[in-house]
């Protein structure tokens, strides 16, 4: 097997944060459940915006947020997804590509604009999403680079990008080459609705280790195996996958793995500001230690090291070098 060119390999929804502050009774009267992410429509995306109060525009997306959290940490990264060549288009390419991301799907010419999410940010630092996937849904078979797949030591996938026939069907023929060319592939759980709906599918690509690897939070978790029984669905996973991280907010991580399950502890906030992206950047630490083959307690610490920085300022992404708090807290060379 040829050494890889790239760490990682994102594949997910090219969408633009909207972030906004606001208060409990906004979500109500908006009928939002706190906490959760709601699928919207263009014509409900301009209702929120017209409601929400002053906002924040940032480049997100879940595996986006990931691979530019692995870049940040020195990873060699590449994302793979679909916007509009609209203006948000356009602040997304060019926000990725400056964070050292290799970005080059083509954008759409014609169809819905570039997709965004609000993000409203209540006192406690819960976020309360709502997505208009827009174009974002539009990938293809054809957007899947086989070279860069195959020169890629981890294809990374997130679950919101399940939902769509075609980029279902662009996943599993990334999760194809990646395996030909002797790869890994992970699976991020994404959302406890999204595993609802698409709860048979998962333990499916689990089953027939068309995924090497999930991420999932304890919600997730529950909703996979459909029990409140965290050691029952513990025991459940460890059937269904050769590996598993599941993220435990302050009470850390757990990694499951063939020799049994190795707890790893949070890394401690001052205060926690804003928790979008906690997942996503646990998830960037992990594989920047996975892929260069460091151990599951060393993957855990960085995970949860990159979880840390993003949940203490507004925004899903790194605003300090990773890769230098990661080497001032001993996890890098």
């Amino acid at each position: 097997m040829a050494s890889a060119r790239y760490d990682v390999l994102g594949i997910g929804n090219a969408i633009v944060d909207v972030i906004a502050r606001t208060e409990e009774n906004f979500l109500l009267a908006q009928g939002m459940r706190k906490g959760g992410m709601a699928l919207i429509d263009e014509a409900r995306a301009r209702a929120i915006y017209d409601a929400m109060g002053p906002a924040v525009e940032i480049s997100g997306g879940s595996a986006a947020n990931t691979i530019v959290g692995l870049a940040s940490l020195g990873s060699r990264a590449v994302f793979v997804g679909k916007v509009k060549a609209d203006e948000l288009g356009q602040t997304f390419s060019h926000d990725i590509r400056s964070a050292s991301v290799s970005f080059t799907t083509k954008p759409a010419t014609d169809g819905p604009s570039t997709g965004r999410c609000y993000v409203l940010v209540t006192p406690d630092g819960e976020r309360t999403m709502n997505t208009f996937l827009g174009a974002a849904q539009d990938l293809h078979p054809a957007d899947i680079d086989a070279d860069a797949i195959a020169a890629s030591a981890i294809t990374y996938l997130e679950g919101y990008l399940w939902d769509p026939k075609n980029a279902k069907e662009a996943f599993l023929k990334a999760a194809k080459i990646a395996h030909e060319a002797g790869r890994k592939v992970a699976l991020t759980m994404s959302d406890a609705f999204c595993v609802d709906r698409w709860r048979d599918e998962f333990l499916q690509l689990m089953r027939t280790r068309t995924v090497d690897l999930i991420f999932a939070n304890e919600a997730e978790l529950h909703s996979l195996y459909q029990t409140s029984d965290f050691n029952a669905a513990i025991t459940a996973l460890r059937a269904d996958i050769d590996v598993a991280v599941v993220t435990r907010s302050e009470k850390g991580c757990l990694v499951v793995g063939p020799d049994g399950a190795e707890a790893v502890p949070a890394f401690p906030v001052e205060r926690v500001i804003d928790t979008t992206g906690a997942g996503d950047l646990f998830a960037a630490g992990f594989l920047s230690g996975l892929a260069r083959g460091a151990d599951d307690r060393t993957c855990g610490r960085l995970g949860a090291l990159a979880a840390a920085e993003v949940i203490q300022h507004i925004g899903a992404r790194p605003e300090t070098s990773l890769k230098e708090l990661a080497r001032d807290n001993g996890l890098a060379d």
